[in-house]
């Protein structure tokens, strides 16, 4: 009888810690809804003590999900715990997720504790979280770089204490496949109750090991993987979901693990992630990558129309991918937009939809040809909609090999129209900094990326920035066959996201 894995996503957690990612709430309960569908067995939604924002986005995840166990991080101490549960309590299935470094360089350097002042803490803080809620982890943070005999130690003693899940994080992806999944099957020999219990495992990639050391852990008697969505999280990122589902599912002769995951949802689950964060998936990323199921040579597209299995392992429809696209124009009614937005998988409200329809009506009437991405990509650009303080009403710019470029723009604030002129090297730097004098705000442009949405010169462009402001990053995200609109839109979308904190 084949085992089943459980699935841990803590894309909204350690995903969110990813270097220059800050997800609003709303934002967080988009991908929350997603991961629902995906079908993954935990998510983790934030971490409690680490800011209001975080604790109140992990309560209003808690309080939507219904299917999924919900679970926040929080380190082994009193309040830290009270607050996870505080947030967490609504939840329908709720989770402690409480953790200690048991590393001698961690404790040495960190904590400045002996083993046994980290083992009776550790002991004391899942008894103490045991007394809000039966679902309780407990994490050893660089196990991958402890000592196994003292981790046979602590996770005995916390097992006895009442843990349900006993986590084992490469916390900086240190180790090997070889050896990561010795010290897996050195906890199942070695510590008594741990088939009662779930054995977690928490990778990460700085090596680029992440993924060959989960699927290590698994054979060797891990229950549970800790992943993000597009590999995401601190420095190199996580294990990537997407990966080791698809590796348990494409060689299930081998594994012959099972798992909750409808795949048909992997595709969408990226892409979402990948617009609300602002971090772009690379092209030849495994999976979901632009290029994973693309074939340019020719002895590899002639065998693909011989017998698709010749280069292809997976097929693209198994993780929601179509390789037949309907084709949508400016002639297009609306039944036939909303068709295909049910076709694609959205389940929108009729503003929503209506306001998609309006997009996809601009759009036809610059594009011959809209595109499935072009579609998506108007449906998302609504998720990261907050309040506008400032409305864009026109804007325009003048550059040239031998002109100084400058750029005038004119924004709605309430009932008052503003309007400033600015130079700048290059239009997008000129209508910038005009935008930055009608806001009265100076900001430090800490990323800029342009992309193509589809092909052809009328191709959808997307365009991500990143401001900085008093040290803090905020993503902003427009789409337009115009890239000078759409990085209008993109700094004022980051703009707005701004105001929206500060006020």
């Amino acid at each position: 009888m084949s085992r089943k894995i459980k699935i841990f996503d803590t894309t909204l957690r350690d995903g969110e810690q990813t270097p220059g990612v800050n997800l609003n709430i709303q934002e967080k309960l988009e991908i929350a809804r997603q991961l629902e569908k995906l079908g993954v067995d935990v998510m983790e939604a934030g971490f409690a003590i680490a800011s209001p924002g975080d604790f109140e986005a992990i309560r209003a995840v808690a309080a939507e999900i219904k299917n999924v166990t919900v679970a926040s991080l929080c380190r082994a101490v009193e309040k830290d715990i009270d607050r996870a549960w505080e947030a967490v309590k609504n939840a329908v299935s709720p989770r402690i997720h409480t953790f200690i470094a048991t590393s001698d360089i961690h404790m040495k350097h960190k904590l400045k504790m002996s083993e046994d002042e980290v083992l009776e803490r550790a002991v004391a803080m899942v008894k103490y979280a045991k007394k809000y809620c039966s679902d309780i982890e407990f994490s050893a943070e660089d196990a991958g770089r402890s000592r196994p005999a003292f981790l046979h130690r602590i996770f005995q003693a916390v097992i006895d204490a009442g843990a349900t899940c006993i986590n084992v994080p490469d916390t900086v992806g240190y180790t090997t496949p070889g050896e990561f999944g010795n010290l897996i099957k050195g906890i199942m020999e070695n510590v008594k109750g741990i088939e009662k219990v779930d054995l977690s495992v928490h990778c990460h990639n700085d090596l680029g090991m992440a993924v060959a050391n989960t699927l290590a852990a698994v054979e060797n008697g891990a229950t549970q993987i800790e992943c993000t969505v597009n590999g995401l999280g601190e420095r190199a990122g996580n294990a990537s979901l997407e990966e080791v589902v698809m590796a348990l599912t494409t060689r299930k002769n081998y594994y012959n693990f099972t798992h909750n995951i409808d795949t048909t949802q992997i595709y969408r689950t990226s892409k979402l992630v990948s617009s609300l964060t602002g971090v772009l998936v690379q092209p030849n990323k495994a999976v979901v990558g632009e290029n994973a199921f693309a074939h340019e040579s020719g002895i590899h597209q002639h065998g693909i129309l011989n017998e698709k299995s010749t280069y292809e392992i997976m097929t693209p429809e198994s993780i929601g991918l179509s390789q037949n696209k309907m084709v949508l124009g400016k002639l297009s009614g609306r039944h036939a937009f909303e068709d295909k937005l049910k076709e694609m998988g959205y389940t929108l409200d009729q503003e929503a939809i209506n306001k998609a329809f309006e997009k996809f009506k601009e759009l036809a009437d610059k594009k011959k040809v809209i595109l499935d991405d072009d579609i998506q990509a108007l449906v998302e650009e609504r998720v990261s909609q907050i309040p506008e303080m400032y409305q864009l009403v026109s804007f325009q710019t003048n550059s040239g090999n031998k002109v100084i470029a400058n750029g005038v723009v004119e924004l709605r604030r309430e009932d008052s129209i503003i309007t400033e002129a600015a130079t700048g090297d290059g239009p997008v730097d000129a209508i910038f900094n005009a935008i930055e004098r009608a806001v009265g705000i100076e900001l430090k442009l800490a990323g800029y990326n342009l992309r193509a949405v589809t092909g052809g010169k009328d191709a959808l462009g997307e365009v991500t920035v990143k401001v900085e402001n008093n040290g803090k990053i905020f993503v902003g995200r427009g789409i337009s066959t115009d890239i000078i609109e759409a990085s209008v839109k993109a700094y004022l979308n980051a703009i707005n996201r701004m105001m929206s904190e500060i006020n």
